[in-house]
């Protein structure tokens, strides 16, 4: 039945999310969700959000979401777009600010999104190569572009980039939309959000999925200028009006207004996050700098493929990358303490150490 499709989807290699099986008492390390719960605040404002009013509409523009997000990073509101997960604030970005003549720039190893995004619009893109150490070097970015983008700390290596080395290429990049996609940044980054109101040309993308433990949710923004805010909202007003339902805006906004839940579990993940590298390192992995909630690690003696195998026989998954340079790694979510030390136990009985 496949002639029935458009020769658009002929043509589409789709993302391949992370897997989410249903299996009993498993640890779950390959998707990069919080281990731990929401704040027990946004519990209560979904709960008082759940009666008749779920007959009406959700505001279209989410206004008190957008003032919550404003209140928070020191902008304002119209700097302010909301969107069903940062990956439809993505989708939107690639279509309505990276769709040009010149090709689009973005790292070679990175989120695999992006280039799905590009077969999905039509968008020409170059891939810019990391470096032997697994960094973004963002001086090479530095020629013809239609626009850049690339996350910060970079997926899957968490490795980070300053805020220094992103406004050097902002100040020299002044003709295409730079995006800047701070999925982790909470973990160990500095938001580039500080930058916005010095660079037009800047887009910050973040979401609520990971240091605000609402990946069910599907809440994502951005921040930037109002004239490229505005775009977006052409874009979303052109696809859906009512992204974000009533639950997802209430309950995003007693996320964004609970600072001390969050800044208490994002502490407890970088805590267990150096934990885990110094015990992986102890394992004899070469561990890649991480400011994220993830670490990414190779093992000089073992085939990662092998280890991911042995670790799922012992109920516990990783994420394993198929991928020229990085096939001999896994991705490691930080979980739990507890998880982690699980995580190390098998380690060791598969590793026999």
């Amino acid at each position: 039945m496949s002639h029935f499709w458009s020769s658009v989807v002929h043509g589409l290699t789709p993302y391949v999310p992370g897997e989410q099986p249903k299996v009993a008492d498993l640890i779950k390390l390959n998707t990069n969700e919080n281990p731990y719960g929401p704040s027990p605040r946004v519990l209560e404002a979904l709960q008082a959000e759940v009666g008749d009013t779920l007959r009406l509409y959700p505001d279209p523009n989410a206004e008190s979401l957008k003032n919550a997000v404003a209140a928070y990073y020191g902008v304002t509101p119209p700097q302010v777009f909301v969107g069903n997960g940062s990956d439809e604030v993505l989708a939107h970005a690639f279509l309505g600010l990276l769709k040009h003549e010149q090709p689009l720039l973005f790292p070679d190893i990175t989120y695999s999104f992006y280039p799905v995004y590009c077969g999905l619009y039509d968008i020409d893109f170059e891939t810019v190569p990391l470096t032997a150490a697994f960094e973004i070097e963002l001086g090479d970015y530095e020629r013809p572009n239609g626009g850049i983008i690339f996350p910060n700390p970079n997926a899957p290596t968490g490795r980070l980039v300053s805020l220094a080395a992103i406004e050097a290429l902002l100040a020299r990049n002044r003709d295409s939309v730079v995006v800047v996609d701070e999925a982790y940044v909470d973990f160990g980054g500095e938001s580039a959000i500080a930058l916005v109101d010095r660079h037009p040309q800047l887009l910050v993308i973040q979401t609520l999925s990971k240091s605000r433990s609402l990946a069910g949710l599907r809440v994502g923004f951005a921040v930037g200028h109002p004239r490229l805010i505005e775009a977006l909202e052409r874009v979303k007003n052109s696809f859906n009006s009512y992204p974000l339902g009533r639950l997802a805006i209430r309950g995003a906004v007693a996320a964004m207004e609970d600072r001390q839940y969050f800044d208490q579990t994002r502490q407890a993940i970088i805590r267990t996050r150096e934990e885990l590298v110094h015990n992986l390192q102890g394992f004899g992995f070469e561990v890649l700098p991480s400011a994220a909630n993830f670490v990414f690690a190779r093992h000089p003696a073992w085939d990662a493929l092998q280890l991911a195998a042995g670790l799922r026989e012992k109920a516990i998954i990783v994420r394993h990358f198929k991928q020229e340079r990085i096939e001999q790694f896994l991705r490691i979510t930080v979980g739990t303490e507890n998880q982690c030390n699980a995580l190390c136990r098998a380690l060791a009985q598969i590793l026999g150490v």
